[in-house]
């Protein structure tokens, strides 16, 4: 998968850790006021879903303890978490659930994933771990001289029944490149292909999104290419908003058995205009989250409304 520079991203916020919090608090409602939140109330009501207050444990980590330990593991989501808390309070208390999260919890809790069909409003999502999530990519091979076949690469363990159905039943086909590359573990001598650098996946139409131990990592760059992303309707959601995403719409949707896959490649070889407006709607889902500043504010937004629904204050630009 596309890389970004994570010697750069650890070097940035190493740097940045240790500029004192107060420059950034004080400035909370300046960065806030250059938006109006009704232009970004949408979002921000889609990943923090509380709707009304809340009330967190009694352990519930305070915002100064969470900044004094900076921890060995989970690099990222700390560095991610901080980026946007260290506007608030520092006596503010939050819960958070770090990792590849398919559950919802018992109380208000900041997380990475979230189930999509699911009484999810515990679930209230940031940008974390991006360096490994967000990627996108520059893509100049037009859709028509891409190759007509679909194309994956990745690994495939006993725990990920979704990848070994579908190799089982596609490994060889003729309308597949599809192979795993982990070569130990489960069924290790099953399936193995070469594998594949996301330039050469990219000279391929139709690049397929199997969701890991929550959602698709490799979704978000198929989705910036002039290739279509094929999946079933995603279960896991992220900062990315797949659940927003339509079948046929802004990816080529396959049943959950994937068994229609190959009347849907075929019908889309017999129509591309049609493949091109999928594409091109997925550019569009990929572009909302460019602009850098605004993605920013909105993380800002969610956290405000966290901490005025579990009663710590008010929103900050009231």
């Amino acid at each position: 998968m596309p890389q970004n520079n994570k010697l750069f991203y650890y070097l940035r916020n190493y740097l940045a850790f240790w500029v004192p919090d107060f420059l950034y608090s004080k400035n909370l409602n300046a960065l806030l006021s250059t938006r109006t939140v009704s232009q970004l109330q949408d979002r921000v009501d889609y990943y923090n879903k509380l709707d009304k207050p809340a009330r967190l444990a009694e352990e519930a980590a305070t915002l100064a303890k969470f900044f004094k330990n900076l921890p060995n593991e989970r690099r990222t989501y700390f560095f991610d978490a901080h980026e946007v808390m260290r506007y608030f309070d520092k006596n503010y208390r939050f819960s958070s659930v770090f990792g590849d999260l398919t559950l919802v919890p018992a109380q208000p809790s900041l997380v990475k994933s979230r189930p999509i069909f699911a009484d999810n409003k515990h679930s209230v999502l940031l940008n974390l771990n991006k360096v490994r999530h967000f990627c996108f990519v520059t893509d100049k091979l037009a859709t028509q001289n891409k190759l007509s076949q679909l194309v994956w690469r990745g690994n495939a363990f006993v725990h990920r029944q979704n990848r070994i159905a579908f190799l089982s039943r596609y490994f060889g086909n003729r309308l597949c490149n599809v192979g795993k590359v982990n070569t130990t573990h489960d069924y290790a001598d099953q399936w193995l292909a070469d594998p594949l650098a996301v330039h050469e996946q990219l000279t391929y139409k139709y690049i397929l999104s199997l969701e890991g131990n929550d959602v698709a990592t490799n979704l978000k760059w198929i989705m910036s290419s002039n290739s279509v992303a094929v999946m079933p309707r995603p279960k896991y959601e992220t900062w990315f908003m797949e659940g927003t995403l339509i079948p046929d719409v802004h990816y080529l949707a396959i049943n959950d058995d994937y068994s229609d896959l190959e009347e849907k490649i075929d019908y889309y070889e017999q129509h591309p205009l049609e493949l091109r407006e999928i594409i091109e709607n997925a550019h569009q889902h990929v572009l909302q989250f460019q602009d850098l500043h605004k993605e920013k504010v909105i993380a800002l937004l969610v956290l405000a409304k966290y901490f005025a629904l579990t009663g710590q204050g008010t929103h900050p630009i009231d």
